[in-house]
């Protein structure tokens, strides 16, 4: 007989994903990629799609967490001009910082945290 240790039965917990949407401009750019810890570094894997103006775009769903990543612009890495927060990489450059919130509503509550408080007395 097989003994379940996972004493309540509920089933192994499954991280839930949290859309995420990457924008980056550049006009003369012919491929952009992401690579980052969400995709083992591997630009290959994650390819932002042109509206054919400059604007790119790449749409994915991610575990909540703390990522690590950077832009490969016509196969030159470089950090996310857009991104909140980065850290110097081993490599001499910059890795930008994503954080992933447990939901979008989460997401939005950390937004509002952030930004300055207006008084609606004063014009």
């Amino acid at each position: 007989m097989k003994h379940n240790h996972n004493h309540d039965n509920a089933p192994d917990a499954v991280p839930q994903l949290v859309p995420v949407r990457f924008e980056f401009t550049h006009p003369t750019a012919k491929t952009v990629c992401l690579a980052g810890t969400f995709n083992h570094w591997q630009p290959e894997a994650k390819t932002l799609h042109s509206s054919g103006v400059g604007q790119w775009w790449k749409e994915t769903a991610l575990a909540p967490g703390t990522y690590e990543y950077c832009l490969v612009v016509d196969g030159q890495w470089m950090p996310d001009p857009l991104a909140r927060e980065s850290v110097p990489n081993p490599f001499g450059g910059t890795n930008s910082i994503l954080h992933v919130a447990s939901s979008v509503e989460a997401g939005h509550r950390s937004d509002a945290e952030n930004l300055p408080l207006k008084n609606a007395n004063k014009p």
